[in-house]
């Protein structure tokens, strides 16, 4: 029993080791869930109220941005502007597709899991593999989200289910998820089935459901900001791309990244608009140059010459009035 006692606290130990090293008191607070939490509770009702902490919490900080007019420089379409009562028929459905759709598939995915697997074990991911493997689940996620995007632009498809995404031509944040219950259904498997796939534990699953809430809310968020991360990233869309297919009800199908679309031509209006955008801007930028040239061109014997010319109106004007008063006199 002593001989199996230290083999179990050197194991917690190397353990210890390995993932304190990168945050201090990670695996002890695990150690302590575990104690107190189930798995299939933790993957459940847990990862449910998480998602639904992580939703909501995106959106807030582009809720008050809405209420700043000085940011509204940043919209996209400034001109359109989201009513409290759009927002409150947003939000009603969104809850509604939460608790009717959303959490019954978090119970689903958990009763499936014979074909990949969640980890709620006292093992916890590196740093790195928790890196990787969401990495790899945006891939997927992104890939999958593609294809059934599109699919969702056919004729017969927009009619019957995806015309209620599109309500908002100039999306606000929170309409990320507001969208008709057989698309929530439809489009979540692509979030679904990245964690499954790479057999992610449920921390890693966490980080990745966090981070793919905050990207959809910025995607639908309709401000593109300086430090906008489709400025400093070129392959993330982002809201500047995904706005445009919300204005224009096409192309721009991915929800991640921008390299499917170019790959298959469905950014091609996107791209154009992009281009014209520059032209006008360089125009723009032209026009600024060769008026400010031109008023450091302006010489001194010009400068004179306007200074006399405005000398000599009044002159011009009096003596314009004393022959007027004259002609008047001689008529008399």
């Amino acid at each position: 029993r002593k001989g199996l006692a230290e083999e179990v606290r050197t194991k917690e130990r190397e353990r210890d080791k390995d993932v304190m090293a990168e945050i201090p008191g990670l695996a002890t607070a695990w150690d302590s869930v575990l104690e107190r939490t189930s798995p299939a509770m933790l993957k459940t009702v847990v990862t449910f109220g998480l998602h639904e902490l992580f939703y909501w919490g995106s959106y807030v900080p582009f809720f008050v941005m809405d209420q700043i007019p000085a940011l509204r420089r940043w919209k996209i379409q400034p001109d359109v502007v989201n009513t409290g009562v759009t927002q409150w028929k947003c939000a009603k459905l969104i809850i509604m597709n939460h608790l009717a759709v959303v959490l019954p598939l978090v119970f689903l995915s958990h009763l499936f899991e014979g074909a990949g697997s969640l980890q709620a074990d006292a093992e916890l991911p590196t740093l790195a593999t928790i890196a990787l493997q969401v990495l790899v689940c945006f891939v997927i996620e992104d890939f999958l989200f593609y294809w059934g995007h599109r699919a969702l632009h056919t004729r017969l498809l927009y009619r019957l289910f995806h015309h209620v995404h599109h309500e908002f031509s100039a999306p606000l944040g929170l309409a990320a998820e507001y969208a008709h219950p057989v698309e929530v259904i439809f489009l979540g498997m692509a979030t679904v089935v990245g964690p499954l796939l790479v057999n992610a534990h449920i921390i890693t699953t966490w980080v990745y459901l966090f981070l793919r809430c905050l990207q959809t809310v910025e995607c639908h968020s309709g401000y593109d900001f300086p430090w906008s991360l489709n400025r400093w990233f070129p392959l993330y869309g982002g809201a500047d791309f995904h706005d445009h297919h919300h204005k224009h009800y096409s192309g721009n199908y991915a929800s991640i990244f921008t390299w499917t679309d170019a790959v298959h031509g469905t950014d091609e209006a996107y791209r154009k608009w992009k281009a014209e955008q520059r032209r006008q801007l360089s125009k723009a930028d032209d026009v600024a140059a060769d008026a400010a040239v031109s008023a450091k061109q302006a010489t001194p014997s010009e400068i004179d010459s306007a200074d006399e010319r405005e000398a000599k109106v009044p002159n011009s004007a009096i003596d314009a009035r004393s022959s007027n008063v004259k002609t008047t006199q001689m008529a008399t």
